[in-house]
């Protein structure tokens, strides 16, 4: 497997689109309304919105450099528009009509001909033709004039140089103020017939195509909303996602909210252009053959949460995450948040349902939020009453029976709150496949070994969900995949889960200066993969989209091919070996040489010839010759000069070799053996010959060897010397297509040939 971080340019594989085509329209608003846009026909798209102030306003944008696509599969960016005609029907319901004052409006941003950033403003109804919720619209760029009465207020419109531009929708008791309205307002509008002609008309687009592979896409509504999914989808289908989406239906932007702007399941719990994203989603993701997994967790934005409903610290403070603006997370003891959660999922059931895709519900990270100083949030109303007016509990202090109790009570709340809420699925879903997911930092913190009490509750042991979900991305990002290895083994000890019955998600890289992170979230899931989970899934798309990530698969096996098995050691023993380097050397006049060597190793040849005594042997290398596919896949290779870390042969000795110093964050040590000044780095160890010291003591358990690198449980402190003793192995494969041996060669004591030649990894 391998991977790559595209950048704009690289797209090879290119098609056309018709500029302004409808997959590629986003919108934006200011909170807490809210509004979405999906593609209704190939050439229509529709824009639903819900208004809560009188100054709400939504706009429907179309960019002219597209910031949102993978690098691999953006349209070019093209500010031109002075070649292009647009036209469309426009149908609306629930805004401002075309013909009255702050109707639909088209406003362009960018520069005028002298270079300076200026804005024209396009009333629609100036280019239409039918009524003011049902017309034909018709825009010449070239001959476009900006201003509300014309030729009163006519402003010409240079369209040579455009950033981007957007038709804006407003409630009807529009006022531009910050008031709220009487009641929350709904409205919608179509653009159907979309045609753009001229010169200007067609867009190249990048139209790569990854063959599919057998990672999966995780991604969230927060981060998505403002797009269509047809334009989210293409992204997955072009970049070789098949299968399972897993899909957070987020925690800001999905809800219903009353006068107060709080969360209200009064006329449903969804807002309607949610339940209509979400609607087309499923819909689309069905038809092309991905399986949704519809992500739910207890987190909610804080601002719409009502108080009574949110964890609380021991001081009364609400639980809240560092989010900007933070949210908070829902108390597994509140009934009335309870249910409103259970309704939350009834109702992306029944959309999943309407869609006609299978039902498949996560759970997502339920949890109870602990505070940096490890006090845990056990304390609002309702949890004070179902634990007893608990004692305040540090998960990070020594814990007495009465504190540990508290912790196992929490947990008890918590496993029976994730169950009601499965439950109430399977009251509307009966074959609803039910996934957990929990986050190993938060609930495997090393400095609360206690909190799994509460956070990781033996309720939530096999057979409570269908699927454990694993996620650990702090230790991902921070290159501790020896933490990685233990929590999953501590996880799936806990609760009794199979390792075929887990899902891994890997990621995220948060910001676009560390886009380096990819490496190893790549290589996580690809870990995860090859110890036996179920899927492997990368978290998350808006950020593969940002950092252009792409994932392939090499064939069947990775791109260099490697068998983990050994050459006959018997035939092995007598091979020749000569180990070479590349250097070039240039002579003066004056018989002055510069040398320059271009390996930092030496890459080894061997002979294999000279073991080949016998008709047996002879069969043993031409079974294992044809098993390698002669020199396309690798494999282990005994070196009969040099196979130790003591001297060349020795007993190995856990301080035989330096590996690294400690420095109380890296956990991962490369595993290398020393000549001198050159360094070698050891990628085939032994099985079972590994053995590690610490400052010279031993280390019996605590670790684990991953491939030629020791991952610790736990960081070696600052200073410490890390040493190794092993046996190794050479990477090696055929240097030759073909194998020649005779029967006659060996018996008349001529030593066949058997070149093979080292793989470098």
């Amino acid at each position: 497997m391998g991977w790559r971080l595209a950048s704009s340019g690289d797209a090879i594989e290119r098609g056309f689109v018709q500029r302004f085509d409808a997959r590629f329209w986003s919108v934006n608003f200011p909170r807490p309304m809210m509004a979405a846009v999906t593609t209704v026909a190939a050439d229509a798209l529709r824009v639903d919105a819900v208004f809560y102030r009188s100054g709400d306003l939504a706009g429907l944008i179309w960019e002219a450099e597209d910031r949102y696509d993978h690098p691999l599969l953006a349209y070019e960016t093209a500010r031109d528009f002075r070649d292009c005609r647009l036209t469309f029907r426009w149908r609306s319901g629930g805004v401002r009509a075309l013909d009255a004052v702050h109707g639909p409006t088209l406003t362009i941003e960018g520069r005028d001909a002298g270079g300076a950033p200026r804005a024209w403003y396009v009333r629609l109804w100036n280019y239409a033709v039918g009524t003011p919720e049902d017309a034909l619209v018709s825009l010449d760029f070239a001959a476009l004039v900006g201003g509300f009465d014309l030729p009163a207020d006519a402003d010409p419109v240079w369209a040579g140089d455009v950033d981007r531009m957007f038709v804006s929708l407003v409630p009807p008791d529009y006022d531009g103020g910050d008031a709220m309205l009487a009641e929350p307002a709904g409205g919608w509008a179509e653009m159907s017939g979309i045609c753009c002609d001229g010169p200007g008309a067609v867009l190249a687009i990048g139209d790569a195509l990854v063959p599919a592979h057998g990672m999966r896409m995780a991604t969230g509504y927060d981060d998505h909303y403002h797009l269509t999914p047809a334009r989210l989808l293409r992204n997955m289908l072009h970049l070789g996602y098949r299968g399972p989406i897993n899909h957070y239906v987020g925690m800001s932007h999905y809800f219903r909210l009353d006068g107060a702007l709080l969360v209200t399941a009064a006329g449903g719990v969804l807002n309607g252009p949610s339940a209509a994203w979400h609607g087309d989603f499923l819909a689309r993701a069905g038809a092309l053959g991905y399986s949704p997994i519809l992500s739910l967790s207890y987190e909610l934005f804080d601002a719409h949460c009502p108080e009574g409903w949110k964890q609380r610290a021991a001081d009364g403070s609400p639980a809240l995450t560092g989010w900007v603006p933070p949210s908070t997370l829902l108390s597994p003891a509140n009934a009335a948040a309870m249910a409103y959660l259970q309704a939350v999922a009834v109702a992306f059931v029944g959309i999943a349902q309407g869609a006609g895709v299978a039902v498949r519900f996560q759970v997502g990270e339920p949890w109870w939020w602990t505070r940096g100083d490890g006090t845990i949030c056990l304390y609002d109303e309702a949890a004070r009453a179902a634990l007893g007016d608990p004692p305040v509990v540090s998960v990070r202090a020594p814990l007495d029976g009465a504190a540990l109790a508290v912790l196992d009570a929490a947990g008890a709340l918590l496993a029976g709150s994730t169950a009601a809420l499965c439950a109430a699925v399977r009251a509307v879903a009966p074959d609803a496949e039910t996934l957990l997911l929990v986050y190993l930092p938060t609930v495997l913190d090393r400095a609360a070994p206690e909190l799994a009490r509460a956070n990781v509750p033996v309720g939530w042991a096999r057979p409570a969900f269908d699927v454990l979900q694993i996620e650990d991305y702090d230790w991902v990002t921070g290159d501790n995949a020896g933490a990685t290895a233990g929590g999953v083994a501590a996880m799936l000890g806990r609760l009794g889960y199979a390792i075929g019955e887990t899902h891994y998600l890997s990621g995220f890289v948060l910001n676009a200066a560390d886009r380096g992170q990819w490496r190893a979230i790549d290589a996580a899931a690809v870990a995860a993969a090859r110890r036996g989970a179920a899927e492997a899934f990368f978290w998350a798309l808006p950020q593969v989209l940002r950092d252009g990530f792409t994932h392939f698969d090499g064939g069947e096996d990775d791109m260099q091919a490697f068998d983990d098995v050994s050459f006959p050691i018997a035939i092995g023993q007598a091979a020749s070996v000569e180990p070479g380097f590349s250097t070039r050397i240039s002579t003066s006049a004056s018989g002055h040489e510069w040398r320059n060597a271009d390996w930092a190793e030496a890459r080894l040849r061997f002979d294999a010839g000279p073991g080949v005594r016998s008709e047996a042997e002879v069969q043993a290398l031409i079974g294992f010759f044809r098993a390698r596919m002669g020199p396309a896949r690798g494999f282990r290779f005994r070196d009969p000069f040099d196979d130790s870390s003591a001297g060349m042969t020795g007993v190995p000795g856990a301080g035989d070799q330096a590996i690294g110093t400690g420095d109380g964050v890296a956990t991962r040590f490369a595993l290398v053996k020393a000549y001198g000044e050159s360094v070698r780095r050891i990628t085939r160890p032994v099985a079972g010959s590994v053995r590690v010291a610490v400052d010279g003591i031993e280390r019996l358990a605590g670790w684990a060897l991953d491939g030629g690198t020791v991952q610790f449980d736990a960081a070696p402190g600052a200073g410490a010397v890390v040493t190794a003793g092993f046996r190794f192995d050479v990477p090696v494969r055929f240097a030759e297509d073909r194998l020649e041996v005779a029967r006659a060669t060996w018996a008349a004591g001529e030593m066949a040939r058997v070149p093979l030649i080292e793989v470098k990894e």
